[in-house]
């Protein structure tokens, strides 16, 4: 079953339904929302996305509303703090990765002027290309978080079957990309 068909009979106020109809596949112009995608991403990896959205503000609190600067100043006493808050996945790994990726993501803003930039000039891609690149620069992304990053931010197809609404509405919104 499709993401799609499995979220066209949930009511609106289902956290699956809301990313679906108004998030999932839509192209995310902020650098510090595009890493926060990659944040949840990361930190989905062993979990149910459901356990992911149901954290998502307090995520959003913990790492500075993604701010890709605050997050790579982050030192062993942030750490420690984020290691024992219960409102994200308090996984050693996983917060190292954030940490690690924030310091990444500002050397590529160096070197191509923001992160979208980066991904821009890289798409389009296969799936196997973009793995290898990301495996290049950043830490904890294996193939399913780097195919859910990239379909949930459009720049890779897949996130919509062609037969649902928002598969059309993210084509108004970004008809150049014509990837979903």
């Amino acid at each position: 079953m499709s993401y799609c068909n499995f979220c066209k009979n949930l009511e609106d106020e289902n956290l699956h339904k809301k990313y679906h109809d108004m998030r999932y596949g839509f192209p995310i112009q902020d650098d510090n929302e595009l890493f926060g995608r990659l944040i949840l991403e990361i930190n989905q990896a062993g979990l149910s996305w459901e356990t992911i959205l149901k954290k998502e503000e307090n995520f959003r609190i913990a790492f500075k509303d993604f701010s890709i600067n605050e997050i790579a100043q982050f030192d062993h006493l942030k750490f420690d703090e984020l290691i024992n808050n219960s409102g994200i996945v308090r996984n050693k790994l996983k917060i190292n990765a954030v940490i690690k990726n924030a310091e990444v993501v500002i050397k590529i803003q160096q070197d191509f002027g923001s992160f979208k930039n980066w991904l821009d000039e890289n798409h389009p891609k296969t799936i196997e290309e973009w793995v290898k690149l990301f495996k290049k620069y950043f830490t904890f992304v294996g193939g399913e978080i780097v195919k859910e990053f990239l379909m949930s931010t459009g720049y890779l197809k897949g996130a919509h079957d062609e037969n649902c609404d928002v598969y059309h509405k993210i084509l108004k919104v970004s008809p150049k990309w014509n990837v979903l």
